[in-house]
C-alpha cells in the first residue's frame, strides 16, 4: 500500500513552521503553515498538494497517527 505521511516541522531562526509530506517511495514535498487553515485542512492540504506532485487522483482518506503526524492514503473507486 503507497501511503503519504504528512509531519509538523517547527520553525527555526530562519523559516516558519512547515509540514512536510513524505511518500513511502522517498519523495517529499515541504510545504510553508497556512495559518488561515486548521490543523486538519492545512495536513490535509500539504498531503493533497504532494499528490498533485506525483499525480495521484481520487479522494484521500487520512487518521491521525500522533498529534504531530497524519497519515493518508487514496481511496479506491
Amino acid at each position: 500500500m503507497e501511503v503519504i505521511t504528512v509531519r509538523f516541522l517547527g520553525p527555526t531562526n530562519c523559516r516558519g513552521s512547515r509540514l512536510k509530506a513524505t511518500h513511502t517511495s522517498g519523495q517529499s514535498l515541504t510545504v510553508p503553515r497556512q495559518y488561515n487553515l486548521s490543523e486538519d485542512e492545512d495536513f490535509y492540504s500539504a498531503a493533497y498538494r504532494f499528490c498533485l506532485k506525483i499525480g495521484w487522483r481520487g479522494k484521500l482518506v487520512g487518521g491521525w497517527q500522533t498529534p504531530a503526524v497524519k497519515v493518508f492514503v487514496m481511496e479506491e473507486a
